[in-house]
């Protein structure tokens, strides 16, 4: 009896101990009162090189006091959308890029416009209708012996870009079939112009309908060769005509050919492309804004494009405020043959990428792809010094401009939002939300010391630094 009764309270005493531990297994623990911290993923460039869009040791979102600055994120106040970020593909560009080995095509088309782990992801393209100053000479699509006209079209023809940008065009959406791509004409033919040349000049009123019937061919035939043109502008930079080619068009000319010809020879046409106007320098916002205050060219306009060869990239939110409703957008900035990598780098994500995108901006774009180590292709009196994303001599060599798109492009893929964030001292920075949730941070330190701070969201926060010049991508 004795025995039995022992083991009774044995057995007692351990299904106590088992039914006390099964009370503990139901304690909340460290995963329900204290989720796991948030990370964030970062990559840096210096401007000595030192990191070249380098991923870092990840960050943790915190509570944890410190005297830096805050750089507050929130998502609940929300922006424009994004269309993209990207490259010209001039015609010098394709040409070199197409004259690459296959397999060193291939790699880097998809290095460039693809969306794995060593890509950078580019969304949007711009190229020229007929010759830009970076083809390796000038021409339009419907050339004709001097003192010949033709009016009718008939001998409109696609055949020089079938060379070199048809075909990489192509091969570039196998890559990224959604890519935007926006169509700017330098020059029409210089039958259309008063002064018969590819330089300079203006488009003769007689013509007017004959060049809008010329942009609707040119979107058909692009087209019935699988390629979608997104949006046109009417004139690359028309208030300049020094270049080669190059066309003048004053805001009212450009008004009067869209009310009148360009836009409804697009209705006639059903084509839905998006007609952008301006696509030149901050220094004049008055220029998109008279041909928007015009009542009949306004339904016609999706919005306006800006350059920052001159003026301030708050011009852009100078339009936004007067037509809330029509967007924005810049086209085009160029890193220059004798210009620094930390210059540059500095300098275009503080304006071309972060200030474009505070300012309203949907879509950044760097100018001329890729040229050679001679900064080659151009035409006779065409850019000598535009430096191209990547340099193709031999080797591939990426400059200063691939790093500042790929900071954006890689992390903020179109239908991205702009949210809040503040500017701290001289960290200038901009946020998204990506439409998969993840949040965005671009921040670069534009003045001459290292700076640390706090990225806060939500009421938790992580710290980090960047020395003078560099820029670094946030992404939780």
């Amino acid at each position: 009896m004795r025995l039995n009764f022992i083991i009774s309270a044995f057995l007692l005493l351990g299904l106590f101990s088992v039914q006390s531990n099964c009370s503990k297994n139901k304690t909340p623990g460290p995963g329900i009162n204290n989720p796991p911290a948030t990370l964030i993923s970062w990559w840096i460039t210096r401007g000595d090189k030192s990191a070249l869009l380098q991923k870092q040791t990840d960050l943790v979102f915190g509570t944890v006091n410190n005297s830096n600055s805050f750089i507050n994120v929130d998502s609940t106040q929300t922006f424009q959308s994004v269309d993209g970020f990207g490259y010209a593909l001039t015609g010098g560009s394709a040409y070199l890029i197409n004259h690459l080995s296959s397999a060193d095509k291939s790699s880097l088309l998809q290095e460039l416009f693809g969306n794995g782990e060593n890509s950078i992801g580019v969304s949007y393209l711009r190229i020229s209708i007929g010759a830009s100053d970076l083809n390796a000479s000038v021409f339009s699509y419907d050339d004709m012996p001097v003192g010949q006209t033709d009016v009718n079209l008939n001998q409109f023809s696609l055949s020089q870009d079938t060379v070199d940008l048809i075909p990489v065009l192509k091969q570039i959406l196998t890559i990224n079939p959604n890519i935007k791509i926006l169509g700017s004409p330098w020059s029409p033919p210089v039958w259309m112009k008063d002064n018969g040349s590819s330089i300079g000049g203006s488009l003769q009123p007689q013509y007017y309908d004959v060049y809008a019937r010329y942009f609707v061919k040119y979107i058909q035939q692009m087209q019935a060769k699988g390629i979608t043109i997104t949006a046109v502008t009417p004139q690359n930079e028309p208030l300049y005509g020094g270049n080669n080619p190059s066309m003048l068009m004053t805001a009212q000319q450009e008004a009067t050919f869209i009310k009148n010809n360009l836009g409804p020879a697009f209705q006639s046409a059903v084509i839905n492309t998006k007609i952008i106007v301006y696509d030149h320098n901050c220094d004049r916002p008055d220029y998109p804004m008279a041909i928007l205050n015009d009542a009949a060219a306004k339904p016609f306009v999706d919005g306006s494009a800006f350059h920052l060869y001159a003026g301030d990239i708050s011009a852009l939110t100078t339009v936004h405020d007067a037509y809330p409703d029509k967007n924005l957008y810049f086209t085009e900035q160029w890193t220059g043959a004798n210009a620094s990598f930390d210059g540059d780098l500095k300098w275009h994500v503080k304006n071309v990428i972060i200030g474009t995108m505070r300012n309203w901006g949907k879509l950044s774009l760097e100018w001329n792809l890729a040229n050679d180590g001679g900064y080659n292709p151009h035409t006779p009196g065409g850019c000598t010094e535009c430096k191209g994303a990547v340099t193709l001599d031999g080797a591939i060599n990426r400059n200063v401009s691939y790093y500042i798109i790929a900071h954006a492009a890689r992390f903020v893929p179109p239908g991205s939002i702009r949210i809040a964030s503040n500017i701290v001292g001289n960290l200038y920075n901009v946020a998204f939300k990506t439409p998969d949730g993840k949040k965005v941070l671009i921040v670069v330190n534009d003045g001459t010391t290292a700076s640390g701070f706090n990225i806060r969201f939500k009421g938790q926060w992580a710290t980090g630094s960047l020395i003078s010049g560099a820029v670094a991508t946030f992404v939780w």
